[in-house]
């Protein structure tokens, strides 16, 4: 259960400093505790899109991860992000992703900073 909580507070963060470096992703709310709120909720469902769908796209693009070395990975996790995106659109979360492009280099940002994170922060069970 902790390990579970400190990823999730790893991509929360992450998430954070992805709405602080890039404009075309934002996170809208009336005061500093709901924007943490909403980046919570917004890490608990960034959490469950990579745990429930991303293992599928890998199986199903197993071939371009062959073909790419790897490199569809980007894409992969920008297409997570953008999913992230619409879910929490329709959940009434005020968090966006505004383009593909934003996406993969969010993505790359993201997975950069919760790697860090990670490291940085216990995961024992």
């Amino acid at each position: 259960m902790k390990n579970f909580v400190v990823k999730t507070i790893a991509n929360a963060g992450a998430l954070a400093v992805a709405v602080w470096l890039l404009d075309k992703i934002t996170l809208t709310g009336a005061g500093t505790g709901k924007k943490v709120g909403t980046l919570l909720v917004v890490a608990l469902l960034f959490g469950l899109v990579n745990f429930l769908v991303k293992p599928i796209v890998k199986v199903l693009t197993f071939p371009l991860f062959i073909l790419t070395l790897g490199l569809i990975t980007l894409v992969v996790n920008a297409l997570m992000l953008l999913l992230t995106s619409w879910l929490a659109d329709k959940l009434d979360l005020s968090f966006h992703v505004d383009g593909f492009w934003t996406a993969v280099l969010g993505g790359l940002i993201i997975s950069v900073v919760s790697w860090a994170l990670n490291v940085v922060l216990p995961d024992e069970d």
